[in-house]
């Protein structure tokens, strides 16, 4: 029995060598499309006389249009599969974001903020339905902690590189517009590589052998058969609708630090260059955090307390951030934020499962992510409407303190709620 055991692991970890980098690389090039808008604003904004609250405004509608289309590009992805369908994500966004170099005013600029919010509707929730097709849930927190590492590491590889790239002045273009160009060449050369490398489950994928795609079906199978399978039931179920609450919460974290930390940290007196290098150590702080939950996690199975403790983390560091002092205690606060926000959010999508599968799980993956992604909107507009009101920025990291307490405080209460140990 425990040699079948190892034996499985063995074959979960290879699937887990042949499927991660790729989809890692995949929400790196996703990220940092969506983020390094909070790079282009240290010169996009002077260049198109953009106010704090007009860019705050068009970093955040990107998340209407990310709304309005993320419950049916899920479904339309059940449905065609997840090869072609996660292709036409990446095809769309890349050109989208490569457009982005040409805009000219506040208006073009919200229109291509919520343009790009569109094409990249259902990535997310799509590549967390995916994992189910995959991997055990006793496995899954690490699995999507690794995913997850996407989101600092899109902004640990972006930093410097957009740095670098704003200082480019040529060919009649300024150093935004070049980024927003140069970017989003890897995001289409990896919707190409996803249409040749990325089978939709286990029964297409080629490189296993017939008894191995048995063995991972069998192993999926002993999961335990979650309550809510339809679409109308997931509807009708209340958790669904107030798990949106805690993923709110974290989610808002996450975009008032990626789209305003690059100017909060400049105002310290950082160059631009000199900016990108100081914005990496929050998140290569994170990746060690995401990693250390997510192993912790699973070994434990105690899933709500790792996201309590993830959100009050992120409340501590916006506190010492908001506090300040001096630039390393600002920065200490960032890391602390930082690592705490994204090991919530890769903690909180081990929940869902524990009750919904099939397209309920499918249908609530979109539904929750879309809400609670709207907090992309609230959270940079937030931090825009209170620079421009108070002068600085401490009243926004307030507000940032109180967010994450509210997720650890709705996620206690909803754990009796599940009927699995959570």
């Amino acid at each position: 029995m425990q040699n079948t055991v190892a034996q499985s692991d063995i074959l979960f970890r290879r699937i887990a060598w042949r499927l991660v980098p790729l989809i890692l690389a995949m929400y790196v090039a996703a990220f940092l499309n969506r983020v390094n808008v909070g790079f282009a604003a240290l010169t996009m904004n002077r260049d198109l006389g953009f106010s704090p609250e007009v860019y705050g405004v068009g970093a955040g509608i990107f998340f209407w249009g990310y709304f309005l289309f993320e419950v049916p590009s899920n479904l339309i992805m059940e449905k065609v599969g997840a090869r072609i369908w996660i292709c036409r994500i990446m095809l769309t966004w890349g050109l989208v974001s490569m457009a982005t170099a040409f805009v000219t005013g506040p208006y073009s600029f919200y229109a291509m903020r919520f343009v790009l919010g569109l094409a990249e509707a259902g990535l997310y929730p799509g590549i967390l339905l995916y994992f189910t097709y995959w991997f055990p849930a006793a496995t899954r927190a690490l699995i999507i902690a690794l995913f997850c590492m996407g989101i600092p590491a899109a902004n640990l590889l972006g930093s410097p590189l957009s740095g670098w790239l704003l200082g480019i002045e040529t060919a009649g273009l300024h150093g935004w517009q070049w980024m927003y160009l140069l970017e989003a060449i890897p995001t289409l050369l990896l919707g190409v590589a996803v249409l040749v490398w990325m089978p939709d489950n286990p029964a297409k994928a080629s490189w296993l052998t017939g008894p191995e795609k048995t063995a991972v079906l069998a192993r999926l199978a002993e999961d335990p058969k979650p309550e809510v399978h339809g679409l109308g039931e997931m509807l009708k179920d209340w958790r669904v609708w107030a798990l949106i609450i805690p993923d709110f919460a974290i989610v808002f974290g996450i975009y008032a630090l990626g789209l305003w930390m690059p100017t909060m940290v400049k105002a310290m007196g950082y160059s631009n260059l000199e900016t990108s290098f100081v914005v990496m150590v929050p998140y290569v702080f994170s990746l060690a955090v995401l990693w250390a939950f997510g192993v912790s996690s699973d070994r434990s199975g105690k899933r709500v307390l790792h996201f309590c403790l993830s959100a009050l983390l992120a409340s501590v560091g916006f506190a010492i951030a908001a506090v300040g002092g001096n630039d390393v205690i600002v920065i200490i606060g960032f890391c602390l934020a930082s690592g705490g926000v994204f090991s919530g959010l890769a903690t909180f999508w081990t929940i869902p499962p524990l009750f919904l599968g099939g397209t309920a799980a499918a249908g609530a993956f979109a539904l929750i992510n879309s809400f609670g992604n709207l907090s992309g909107f609230f959270g940079p507009a937030m931090m825009g409407w209170l620079r421009q009101a108070t002068g600085d920025y401490k009243a926004g990291l307030w507000a940032c303190v109180a967010v994450p307490v509210i997720a650890a405080l709705s996620m206690a209460l909803l754990s009796k709620s599940f009927t699995r140990k959570a």
